[in-house]
C-alpha cells in the first residue's frame, strides 16, 4: 500500500473538515482532476491506482492518531469523535483511463464524506506514475540536490530563514518523503514545537520549521503547518448569503471556528485586487497574515504590506507565507527582499519531494461544483483557473470586476502600491 494511514495528509484538510462539520454539514461537492503535463499516459496506470485507491478507503484512524489531533489546541473533541468513526468510500469516487491516455478521476458526494480524498490520491497517481516509469529510481541524484539545497539555505545572513515542506500531493514516493524529512531535521535543525500550525515560532533553533504532513509530524516531532486551501473559499461561492460577499463570507466563518486561532487567510482565489478590497482593517486586524499561491510573489508581498500600512496595521506583526513552485534560490530572493519588514515563512512543495532529476506531474485536484452549482478559483496565474462552465467563469469575473486573461487591468499591481 502506498497509504497507510489517513493521517498522510495535509493538516489544512483537517481544519477545513472540521468548519465543514459545524458549518456545513449538508454540503454536496464534485472534485475533478487535472493533469497540467502534456503527452503524459496516465490511463495505462488507471488499475493499479484503483486498486491502491480502494486499499485507501480500508483506512480507518488509529487510537494513536486520534489522540495526536486530540493534542492540537484548535482541533474540538466532537471532531475526533466523528474521526474514530472515519472512513473514506469508493463510491464516492471514480477512476476512469480515456483513449487518449488522460486520466479522469471524479469525486462526488458530501463534503464532509470527500474532503480527505485529495492528498493521498495525487500522492498515489505521483508514487503509481513513478514506480512504473523510473524502476531504478536515481536516489544519489537526489541526494546531492537535497544537499545543494541544504547548503544554499545554510549561507551567511540566512541563520533566521525557515523553510517548512509542502510536498505531500506531488511526493516521488512516500520513502523518499520520508528521506527528505529526516535529512532536513538533521542537517537544518527543527524549530521549536511551540511554533503555531500558522507559521514556526520565532526561535533560533533551527531551519526547518516543518511539514504540512500530519503522519510525518507525528512520527518525527515536526511542527504541522497549514490552515485552509482554495476549495475552502470556492464552496463559499454556494454556501454564503450572496456570490460578491462570499471570500468575506468564508473569512468570517473560518473566524467563528477558530476565534483568532489559524489566521493565515488564502489570497488567491479571485485574485489579489479582490482580496484586497475584501481584506479591511477589521480581517487585517483579526488575522495573522496571508498566503501567497500565485502571481508574481514580489509584487504580491508587496503589495500586502503596503494594504497593512495603508489599514494602520504594522506589517512586522504580520506574516506572508509564500507558497507557490518555490525552489530554494527563489526563497532566498524572497528573504532577503522581505526579511526585517515582515514575520516570514516558505512552504516548499514539490522541488523539495520530487527532485531527483525527473520531470514532475503538475497534478491538482479541484472543487468545480458545491450543492449543485459551478464554483471556480480566478488565480493571478491564469494556467492554474479550473472551471467546466465558462458562463459561470465570466459571471464570477463581472461581479468581482476582475479583467479576463485578454482584457488589460486599468492598472498594475505596482501602480496601486
Amino acid at each position: 500500500m502506498i497509504i497507510t494511514s489517513l493521517l498522510d495528509t495535509d493538516l489544512y484538510k483537517f481544519t477545513m473538515m472540521q468548519v465543514v462539520l459545524h458549518q456545513f454539514p449538508g454540503a454536496q461537492v464534485e472534485y475533478r482532476f487535472k493533469c497540467r503535463n502534456q503527452g503524459v499516459n496516465l490511463a495505462a496506470h488507471a488499475a493499479e491506482i484503483r486498486e491502491e485507491v480502494r486499499a485507501l478507503c480500508s483506512l480507518q484512524f488509529q487510537e494513536s492518531e486520534l489522540a495526536y489531533l486530540r493534542s492540537m489546541r484548535f482541533i474540538k473533541s466532537d471532531f475526533v469523535d466523528f474521526l474514530g468513526l472515519f472512513r473514506l468510500n469508493e463510491k464516492y469516487i471514480t477512476i476512469t483511463p480515456l483513449e487518449n491516455g488522460e486520466l479522469e478521476i471524479r469525486i462526488v458526494g458530501p463534503w464532509l464524506h470527500t474532503i480527505l480524498f485529495e492528498i493521498p490520491v495525487l500522492a498515489i497517481v505521483n508514487e503509481v506514475y513513478f514506480r512504473n516509469s523510473q524502476r531504478v529510481p536515481d536516489f544519489v541524484e537526489g541526494r546531492k540536490r537535497l544537499d545543494t539545497k541544504i547548503e544554499q539555505l545554510r549561507a551567511d545572513g540566512l541563520q533566521d530563514l525557515k523553510i517548512a515542506d509542502y510536498g505531500t500531493r506531488r511526493r516521488f514516493s512516500r520513502a523518499w518523503h520520508d528521506e527528505v524529512l529526516r535529512v532536513l531535521s538533521a542537517k537544518l535543525g527543527t524549530s521549536s514545537s511551540s511554533g503555531t500550525a500558522t507559521a514556526p515560532a520565532p526561535t533560533p533553533s533551527g531551519q526547518f520549521a516543518g511539514t504540512s504532513n500530519v503522519l510525518w509530524a507525528m512520527k518525527l516531532g515536526l511542527t504541522p503547518l497549514g490552515t485552509m486551501a482554495h476549495e475552502y473559499l470556492q464552496a463559499s461561492q454556494a454556501l454564503g448569503p450572496r456570490l460578491r460577499d462570499s471570500q468575506i463570507f468564508a473569512f468570517e466563518s473560518w473566524a467563528k471556528e477558530y476565534r483568532g486561532d489559524l489566521g493565515i487567510a488564502l489570497s488567491d482565489v479571485y485574485g489579489m485586487s479582490a482580496f484586497l478590497r475584501d481584506f479591511d482593517m477589521f480581517f487585517c486586524k483579526l488575522f495573522d497574515g496571508a498566503r501567497h499561491d500565485s502571481g508574481d510573489p514580489f509584487q504580491w508581498g508587496e503589495r500586502m504590506i503596503a494594504h497593512y500600512l495603508s489599514n494602520r496595521v504594522n506589517p512586522a506583526t504580520k506574516t506572508l507565507i509564500f507558497s507557490d513552485g518555490l525552489t530554494v534560490p527563489r526563497t532566498v530572493e524572497l528573504y532577503r527582499q522581505f526579511q526585517g519588514r515582515c514575520q516570514l515563512a516558505f512552504g516548499i512543495g514539490t522541488n523539495l519531494t520530487n527532485d531527483l532529476g525527473y520531470t514532475p506531474l503538475q497534478i491538482v485536484i479541484k472543487m468545480v461544483r458545491c450543492n449543485g452549482q459551478p464554483v471556480a478559483k480566478l488565480s493571478d496565474t491564469p494556467s492554474k483557473n479550473m472551471c467546466d462552465d465558462e458562463k459561470y467563469l465570466a459571471y464570477l469575473r463581472q461581479v468581482f470586476d476582475i479583467p479576463s486573461p485578454q482584457q488589460p487591468a486599468a492598472h498594475s499591481p505596482q501602480a496601486s502600491l
